[in-house]
């Protein structure tokens, strides 16, 4: 009897970003349902898993860098001949294939990006974005499937890239499951969600310009002039310097907690009076997502690209201007006066389900899922 097709997943990820938990999601669930996967990756390079799924095989390239594993992956393309591989980020996307090309293996190849590509770039050097928009629109072509979380970054990619947009697939992200209900269950990590007479807002991400929580710092000092309340901020990065400035500056550090990255932001984002979104640019935030299904009432900046999809154009969530402190205290302290029900903010995140997600990213990939 022959062996059942494999899927391999290649993938080098900081171990906490939303593209981890995008793909701890979707290895989980294809995995539950029987499917037979590869986990190709570099050393020190995640997704992490404490124990692997059953099925899974954990595929080291023996190399610490993403520059030096093309041959590597190449090796592993001609010997294992999975049935489809998937790949995450420009980089990993053209290295696969490439190595797909040079092997002549008959391997599936699906190619994932997760932000908006315009805006991500903006900052680059001039020669730098012509080179990746060139890369772009010379090598996603050869590949049989281009997946995207959200229309904004399909949109972006097809403009950019000068892509056939009917070439492009949006396919949700799996974010809504057992495993994000059960961490939400767990006890919260900061001692300010045990006192209910004081709302907490709450914020989560890394702690840099593109998350601009300097906004959500200024907005929550004009909130905090208002009514009593307090903000907390999980994630680490390189400004949090800037950012505890900022917050020493205004005079509200009695109220304001930056505690670092926490493994289980899950357990606090459910006992949160709101979730604030302050981003400049995103793709599709998984963070939002995940706040609308564990039921919190969120606030979010209409940036490119994926906000206003989620929040059904401002009718699940606000939507306040990036950068406009002012305009996002507004939208705050309207969401805390007339907060909406949690089940409300739970059924817009039945898209991002992760058995619907499972299923079309199976699609796409040309697998069976079995049931």
């Amino acid at each position: 009897m022959a062996d059942p097709p494999r899927l391999a997943i290649f993938l080098a990820t900081s171990g906490h970003s939303g593209v981890d938990r995008v793909m701890t999601n979707l290895i989980g669930e294809f995995a539950r349902r029987g499917v037979s996967i590869d986990l190709v990756q570099i050393a020190n390079h995640g997704p992490f898993f404490a124990t692997l799924p059953a099925g899974v095989r954990r595929i080291d390239l023996g190399t610490a860098h993403v520059a030096s594993s093309f041959g590597p992956l190449a090796r592993y393309l001609r010997r294992e001949r999975p049935a489809a591989l998937l790949t995450d980020k420009d980089r990993l996307n053209r290295m696969a294939l490439w190595a797909r090309r040079l092997t002549g293996v008959p391997t599936r190849v699906a190619v994932r990006v997760g932000t908006t590509v315009s805006e991500n770039l903006a900052r680059r050097g001039w020669l730098q974005r012509r080179l990746q928009y060139a890369s772009i629109r010379l090598f996603y072509p050869w590949a049989d499937a281009i997946l995207v979380p959200s229309q904004g970054v399909a949109e972006d990619l097809a403009r950019a890239g000068r892509l056939d947009p009917r070439r492009i697939s949006v396919v949700p992200s799996p974010i809504a499951g057992e495993r994000l209900r059960a961490q939400a269950a767990e006890p919260a990590s900061h001692p300010w969600f045990d006192d209910r007479g004081v709302p907490v807002v709450l914020g989560v991400g890394e702690l840099c310009a593109r998350k601009d929580f300097a906004t959500l710092i200024r907005a929550f000092a004009r909130l905090r002039g208002e009514r009593p309340c307090r903000l907390i901020i999980l994630g680490e990065g390189r400004q949090r310097p800037q950012l505890e400035s900022l917050v020493r500056e205004l005079g509200i550090d009695r109220d304001v907690a930056l505690p670092g990255f926490v493994p289980n932001p899950y357990a606090d984002m459910a006992r949160a009076a709101l979730f604030v979104l302050s981003s400049r640019c995103e793709g599709a935030p998984v963070v939002l997502m995940e706040a609308l299904a564990v039921g919190v009432p969120v606030v979010a900046t209409d940036c490119p690209s994926g906000p206003r999809e989620i929040l059904r154009d401002g009718t699940v969530g606000a939507l306040a201007p990036i950068g406009d402190d002012a305009a996002l205290a507004r939208s705050m302290a309207a969401t805390l006066a007339h907060p909406p029900a949690a089940a409300e903010l739970r059924a817009a995140a039945a898209p991002f389900s992760v058995a619907a997600s499972a299923r079309a990213y199976a699609a796409a990939l040309g697998l069976e899922l079995p049931a």
